[in-house]
């Protein structure tokens, strides 16, 4: 495809007009007391997400946003080009079930959900079906979230969740047979099956009321154990803390040393360890301060990845009889780079490493010398898969910004890489595409990466379309990858511009806490200065600038059109965090504490927060404001869509000049985990249509 072709206006004779106006939203009038601020919040009622009022207004504005996009004349023809985009096979990296089989996911091209298969070898050739989400739903609305074999492989726990919701399911496969067992358990949160004999352990809330299902707050997190064969209901609790309630946990069982830990967290930025010996829990680290996980449990020793003392991490030992953090000893120090993931095979040690937001892979002995660097084919993100059993099986997977993933088999012995698998995708050349890295100025004078790519050959005349993409926050780095969709922009001629903001891992605990609490602030002037310094070089200018975020990003989004409306064209915050003073009372919005604080801290924490809370600092006054697109759905659990909703009935309401308000609020989908493909391709369709479209740009045929 070409450069796309400036019209000139947003609003041509062929296509939509912005609303006159906008459906009326429920309101009561509430007003809201914090610490002697008047916190106005008409728009309540919308909370109640179930409510006929609410629904009716859903209805209202799901029309209005679909009138509006349908009328976009090149919306079909974004559709096509991104199910082309789509439509190649993505395979992942095989593993070893304890059946002795390997295991892989694939999807052939446009399937809702990935295919779990199984074959005698590592290549799949002859690969047999073993599990297919695609067969749970008629809509590919069930994703498959992990299956877990049992030490014997003789059962396969799997685990489902169904409309992107947070809640799962777990279900039981006779291994050999796939056959289905009669073991259900339902209502649990945030686990996995960490088997023990013949039973397993999972997490679970207790059953929520009927009708706030998707709303109400999680409390009580409990540790089940469940012996197959036998109803739910006779499960036993194996661990709770009823005098913490906010407080996740999750059982682990280390393959080679049965040693039952548990991960305690959802209340500061780490999380605390747990072992039970002789019937009782000794605490391995006691604080949530840090983040501490246990890599593996080998002949009597534990190797524990963590941030305490190491603000990068480090990677430690420890003797399972004197298991205290305070007997940790230091296995591989803290580097240059932030250390991520740590894995063996056979008696080597593979360290992940992120340095300028880009993966370094290096090898050490169970002694902790460095043994060597694996070379990666560029700059980007990388995935090991090995198994301690296994030493001479050692694969990884790499992808950047324009490569889709390639599967790579490394030789312990010679150092060499192998390629053995490359993604593909038809009338796509990615030689065509370049990507440089930059590092510009923040308000503070903070140095800040970003990622740039586009097609090579473009002219920094100014005059470029910018997608610009951010997160900030909660120690969640943004490496390099690979996006069918995002193709779709470089192609178009867009320049994608993915910010490394504050609050993220990209430079370890330091520079996540200089985006928490009351730093939150310089995550927005990361996120401005970024748009600043792609004007100030040449590269466009606020005429051209999109920017999105999801989550934490939506709340950049929503936060920092705000504080410079004047700065961008559009804007699309997406299943974002828009109320700041009430996030903490919704599902597990709680956990959020660590990164926000809240409302109910302390008087200088709620003035903060109300100063930069989207919700609340809508501007009235005219001042012109960019094109937004809100996105949300009806079973999102994690983001209530609450805060979506009040944030544009209040931006529908507001003064903010004549560039359409618009909401767009999917059904039958969660927070984004696990969303069909048909359904990812219908939500870019619709943001990129009304990207370009309120850019006054026609995208290439």
């Amino acid at each position: 495809m070409a450069t796309p072709i400036l019209t000139g206006c947003s609003t041509t004779a062929k296509g939509p007009e912005a609303p006159a106006s906008y459906p009326e939203a429920p309101q009561d009038g509430t007003v809201d007391t914090i610490f002697g601020h008047a916190v106005a919040d008409p728009y309540r009622p919308l909370e109640n997400d179930t409510a006929e009022a609410t629904l009716k207004w859903v209805e209202a504005e799901n029309k209005v946003t679909r009138t509006y996009i349908d009328a976009i004349p090149f919306r079909a023809d974004i559709h096509k080009r991104l199910t082309q985009l789509n439509d190649y096979a993505k395979r992942g990296l095989p593993w070893h079930g304890n059946d002795g089989l390997y295991y892989f996911y694939e999807n052939d091209g446009l399937r809702n959900q990935s295919v779990l298969y199984r074959s005698k070898d590592a290549s799949g050739e002859g690969a047999e079906v073993f599990l297919d989400p695609n067969t749970l739903s008629d809509d590919g609305t069930v994703a498959l979230q992990g299956v877990y074999q049992s030490k014997d492989g003789k059962y396969t726990a799997y685990v489902v969740s169904r409309s992107g919701s947070d809640w799962n399911e777990i279900f039981l496969l006779d291994t050999a047979t796939g056959k289905q067992l009669p073991d259900h358990i339902e209502w649990a949160k945030f686990t996995g099956a960490a088997w023990d004999g013949d039973g397993f352990y999972y997490s679970a809330y207790p059953r929520p009321e009927a009708g706030k299902e998707f709303s109400n707050a999680n409390e009580n997190h409990l540790v089940y154990y469940h012996k197959v064969g036998t109803p739910q209901s006779d499960d036993t609790i194996a661990f709770s803390d009823p005098a913490h309630p906010l407080h996740f946990h999750s059982a682990y069982l280390p393959e080679t040393d049965p040693v039952l830990l548990i991960s305690v967290g959802g209340q500061g930025v780490g999380n605390e360890l747990l072992m039970r010996r002789d019937g009782e829990w000794v605490k391995m680290a006691p604080t949530q301060d840090y983040t501490n996980d246990v890599v593996d449990v080998i002949d009597g020793r534990m190797y524990i990845l963590t941030s305490m003392g190491a603000p990068k991490n480090r990677l430690m030992v420890a003797d399972v009889t004197a298991p205290e953090s305070k007997n940790w000893r230091e296995l591989v120090p803290e580097a240059d780079g932030v250390l991520t993931g740590a894995q063996f095979s056979g008696d080597k040690l593979y360290l992940t490493y992120e340095k300028d937001a880009a993966n370094q892979v290096m090898i050490y002995d169970m002694e902790g010398n460095k043994l060597g660097d694996l070379a990666l084919p560029g700059y980007g993100s990388v995935g090991l898969s090995t198994e301690r059993k296994y030493p001479d099986e050692v694969r990884y997977a790499f992808t950047s910004f324009t490569a889709p993933s390639a599967q790579y088999e490394y030789d312990p012995a010679t150092g060499e890489s192998t390629l053995i698998r490359q993604a593909e995708i038809k009338d796509v050349n990615f030689d065509d595409y370049v990507t440089e890295q930059v590092f510009y100025p923040s308000a503070d004078g903070t140095k800040v990466p970003m990622f740039l790519t586009y097609k090579k050959g473009l002219k920094r005349d100014g005059d470029n379309p910018v997608y610009l993409y951010g997160y900030g926050g909660f120690n969640i780095s943004l490496t390099p990858g690979f996006s069918p969709n995002r193709m779709w922009l470089l192609e178009n001629g867009v320049i994608y511009a993915q910010a490394n903001l504050r609050g993220g891992s990209e430079y370890g605990e330091e520079w996540h806490q200089a985006g928490t609490k009351q730093n939150k602030l310089n995550v927005f002037n990361d996120f401005i200065a970024a748009a600043e310094y792609l004007v100030k070089e040449g590269w466009t200018n606020p005429d051209l600038i999109t920017i999105e975020g999801g989550s934490n990003g939506g709340l950049l989004v929503g936060a920092t059109v705000n504080m410079r409306p004047d700065l961008f064209k559009v804007a699309i915050p997406r299943v974002g965090v828009m109320d700041m003073m009430r996030y903490h009372l919704f599902t597990i919005g709680w956990n959020w504490a660590s990164d926000y604080g809240t409302s109910a801290d302390s008087p200088e924490m709620a003035e903060y927060l109300l100063g930069y809370s989207p919700l609340h600092t809508i501007r009235n006054d005219g001042t012109p404001y960019p094109a937004i697109l809100v996105t949300t759905a009806d079973h999102d659990d994690r983001v209530v869509p609450a805060h979506s909703f009040k944030y544009a009935a209040a931006l529908q309401a507001a003064d903010t000049g004549s560039a359409p308000k618009l909401i767009r609020i999917d059904s039958k989908a969660g927070h984004g985990g696990g969303k069909p493909v048909s359904k990812v391709i219908d939500e870019y369709a619709d943001m990129y249509s009304f990207m370009f479209y309120n850019l006054g740009l026609t995208p290439s045929k």
